[in-house]
């Protein structure tokens, strides 16, 4: 069994690399460009802006939430994403801490 060391390390660092590995793919990064520019989104206006299927945003949009970066509200039957400001605010802090 793997045993995690991310204990050892500052809060905000692991925060860092939790934030960094959900925007290690151009889809995510784009997605989130998207949401940033307006007050919500829903999954099939994404996939309508993206050269990727359905379940490819679909799967990228809950890696993005897993990782606190965007919330999902659900109104049947779609579900409506925009960005989580305070850790996408954080986030922004922590990666320009890292590279000053």
């Amino acid at each position: 069994m793997a045993y995690s060391k991310a204990q050892h390390f500052e809060d905000r660092d692991v925060m860092a690399a939790r934030y960094a590995k959900a925007l290690s793919h151009p889809a995510r990064i784009a997605i989130l460009r998207l949401l940033n520019k307006q007050s919500s989104c829903y999954c099939g206006d994404l996939v309508n802006d993206l050269p990727i299927a359905q379940a490819t945003v679909s799967q990228h949009l809950k890696e993005l939430k897993d990782a606190g970066l965007i919330d999902g509200e659900i109104t049947p039957p779609k579900v409506r994403y925009c960005i989580n400001r305070e850790n996408f605010e954080q986030a922004r802090l922590y990666f320009k801490d890292l590279f000053m």
